[in-house]
């Protein structure tokens, strides 16, 4: 442009006009700062949605601020557990297990007619402990013995005899199953009154007082009306409790001092009693094991239960032998339980048993030395299987235990 020209300007440009305020040149929001500094922030917030990164800042923004809030959590948190006392510390720190609650007594209530009997929980069942009175009957299963019947019912083994004496005489042999015990409520005896029978003569054989039997209410008698006690008021056929009564086991296995001078006291046995001897072998007090095995198959050596030998392990016909020398003074069936039986005396008191056999191999007077063969296993007589019921007795001495004498097995 000519500079001539510069005073011929325009009146559309007057030089005296006010400049342009921010509003209307539309730079208002780039040149004036907000105090809050929202419009600044808005206006990168809308930079940044036109370069496509509105939605990751947003993702990041709510990430920050989760993270944030978690922070002020655990510290608030860690400011807790620093306040709480040190017990409850370790008891936190610590696994400890399930408590135990206890249950509370329930009071019981004002009126039971109303409210009834309240039921409370129990972690264990207790069984109360009362004194049985009155006989109870049993019948016997199979695999049954008299002390496990006894420790059943909570007796001594001889009670359980002494209550069934007409069912086993005496011997526990005679245990069959399908029997029909009498069980006493308490140890003693039981005895049928017989006619003119007295209490004092009663209680003295059974080894009580009149008091005892009298006053024991299992057998019902009224101490009122008793009468003399020569002659009690007691029907002849009623059966009575001896509580702590005891009295000698009848036995019928065989008799002690059965010698070869006089064996005729075994007649009472069977036919297999024999003639007196004179002379043969003598032991020599000293005995071997009468079988192969040494260990026992049945019942031990127990006077408490009337069972004076010992029933040792065999099987049918395995051998038996002499368990010292000298002669053979019974030989054959002994009729009250025993089967086939052989008894030696051995000339110096000792004389022994062999029970069961099924058979035997020696005759009556026949001299025999020691661990000489006589007889073979068996299970006859009153037996629940192939065994040896074995006997040592003595002339003075009775029946004698068996372990005190044979070798250690």
């Amino acid at each position: 442009m000519p500079a001539g020209d510069m005073d011929t300007m325009p009146e559309e440009f007057p030089e005296d006009l006010p400049p342009a305020s921010p509003e209307e040149t539309g730079e208002a929001e780039a040149l004036a700062p907000d105090s809050s500094g929202m419009n600044l922030l808005s206006h990168w917030q809308e930079r940044l949605i036109q370069f496509g990164l509105g939605e990751a800042l947003l993702r990041v923004g709510t990430h920050v601020l989760s993270l944030f809030v978690t922070l002020i959590v655990i510290a608030l948190m860690q400011s807790l557990y620093r306040s709480a006392p040190v017990t409850s510390e370790v008891q936190a720190a610590a696994p400890t297990p399930t408590p135990v609650v206890a249950v509370a007594a329930v009071p019981p209530p004002s009126d039971i007619s109303l409210q009834g009997i309240p039921r409370l929980s129990q972690i264990h069942t207790t069984i109360p402990s009362r004194p049985r009175l009155e006989i109870t009957t049993y019948t016997v299963q199979p695999g049954d013995t008299i002390f496990g019947i006894a420790e059943k019912f909570g007796l001594k083994p001889q009670t359980i005899l002494w209550g069934n004496y007409y069912t086993l005489l005496d011997d526990p042999h005679n245990l069959m199953p399908g029997q029909e015990l009498v069980i006493l409520p308490v140890d003693g005896t039981y005895y049928e009154w017989q006619e003119g029978d007295g209490l004092n003569g009663v209680a003295k054989f059974f080894g009580v007082t009149p008091e005892d039997i009298i006053n024991f209410p299992g057998n019902h008698l009224d101490p009122e009306t008793i009468g003399d006690y020569s002659h009690p008021n007691i029907e002849p056929g009623t059966w009575l409790i001896i509580p702590g009564g005891k009295r000698e086991f009848v036995s019928w296995s065989a008799p002690v001092g059965v010698t070869r001078e006089n064996p005729a006291i075994a007649r009472v046995l069977g036919p297999g009693a024999c003639d007196p001897v004179y002379g043969g072998p003598v032991g020599y007090g000293s005995f071997v094991w009468p079988t192969n095995k040494h260990y026992l198959s049945g019942f031990d050596y127990s006077p408490e239960t009337n069972h004076r030998g010992i029933d040792i392990a065999g099987y049918e016909g395995e051998g038996v032998y002499a368990a010292d020398a000298g002669v053979v003074v019974y030989a054959g069936w002994n009729d009250y339980g025993y089967g086939n039986m052989i008894m030696i005396d051995h000339g110096n008191g000792f004389q022994t048993l062999y029970a069961h056999l099924s058979a035997i191999y020696v005759g009556c007077g026949q001299g025999v030395g020691r661990g000489d063969p006589i007889g073979a296993i068996g299970s006859t007589g009153r037996s629940s299987g192939p065994h040896l019921h074995f006997e040592l007795m003595h002339t003075y001495y009775s029946k004698l235990n068996p372990w005190d004498f044979l070798p250690p097995p």
